[in-house]
């Protein structure tokens, strides 16, 4: 244990004697090098469950030797700094910063750091399982997406080559940024650090995923999108003054666009729309409520029951009081039944 402590020591010695000009980033990661090793992560990410042994930064001593060994889980290996050598399988590779490896599932490897300089490896060490689909799936909001990219991700990581490659793309980053998020524990922890694991995995991936199937972005159909917008703002704001230049400038068109809007992708005018939705809420408050019909009427965008009655009478062929009474008859129908 002393033999250990010492070695350690030893190397957070060298690794201050370095130049300022050369600062190591990853440095901070040695305050509780467990850290991250200490959470039970393991989360779902698309039809896979994730679960993560092991995320930390490695100090490997000058010298040191892991002999051959292997692991039935996925293994990500990251050289920050120093330099050393892997055989994986049967073919060594020298090692230098800027490079990364995967070993697993099931890849034999042995490692050695340089016999003068110690070498880092920032390492994650998980488990990715597929899943059987669960309710909800095909929600509508990108489940869908989020499934096929990790699909694809993952078929990836299934295929790269046994062979140190360059860090093109920056997974490292993902290291430090999950444990800032240890040591800062902010409102949703659980989804950042799945966010900075997950980039771990599809920044690894992403240099040998160029030039194969990507999946598909969603793109709106701006028309449909603005219509949604339009009509839900009217539903939000029914009762207040409203006027086609209003709703438009929310929807981000002109008011002659908006119009034309309203006939293609709703088969009916703004005009129509509006007394429709306001209408709909009037019926609402009539039937539910024994509020005046001055208020109610109001309330909805009419400012006295003069603007109300004759629209309500042409759309439902009857008064707003009759329409009340005739509801509450039904109303007390019901309750006997």
């Amino acid at each position: 244990m002393k033999r250990e402590t010492e070695a350690t020591e030893d190397t957070k010695l060298r690794l201050e004697r370095r130049p300022a000009s050369a600062p190591f980033l990853f440095a901070r990661m040695q305050r509780k090098p467990d850290a991250l090793d200490r959470l039970d992560l393991r989360f779902r990410w698309g039809r896979y469950g994730i679960r993560v042994l092991r995320c930390h930064l490695a100090a490997f001593q000058p010298g040191q030797i892991i002999s051959f060994h292997k692991h039935s889980e996925y293994e990500f290996h990251f050289i920050p700094r120093g330099k050393g050598k892997v055989i994986l399988g049967e073919q060594p590779y020298d090692l230098h910063e800027g490079l990364f490896y995967l070993t697993g599932p099931d890849v034999v490897h042995y490692q050695e750091s340089d016999p003068d300089d110690p070498m880092f490896e920032l390492c994650l060490h998980c488990d990715i399982v597929p899943l059987p689909p669960s309710a909800g799936e095909n929600a509508g909001f990108g489940d869908d997406l989020e499934r096929e990219e990790a699909e694809d991700c993952v078929r990836t990581l299934r295929g790269l080559p046994p062979k140190p490659e360059k860090d093109t793309y920056n997974a490292m980053a993902a290291f430090l940024e999950a444990y800032r998020i240890w040591e800062e524990q902010p409102p949703g922890f659980n989804t950042q650090m799945k966010q900075a694991v997950t980039q771990i995995l599809l920044r690894a991936a992403r240099p040998f995923a160029e030039g194969s199937r990507v999946p598909s972005i969603p793109v709106r159909d701006m028309n449909g999108h603005r219509y949604l917008l339009a009509t839900q703002y009217i539903q939000d704001n029914e009762g207040l003054p409203i006027t086609l230049e209003d709703v438009a400038e929310r929807a981000g068109v002109s008011p002659r666009q908006l119009q034309r809007l309203f006939r293609t992708e709703g088969q009916t005018t703004f005009r129509e729309y509006l007394e429709h939705v306001r209408l709909s809420a009037v019926c609402a408050d009539l039937a539910a409520s024994s509020r005046p019909i001055e208020d109610i009427a109001f309330e909805h965008g009419y400012v006295t029951p003069n603007y109300l009655y004759p629209v309500f009478k042409s759309k439902f062929g009857m008064t707003p009081a009759a329409y009340r009474r005739a509801h509450a008859v039904h109303n007390r129908k019901e309750g006997l039944e």
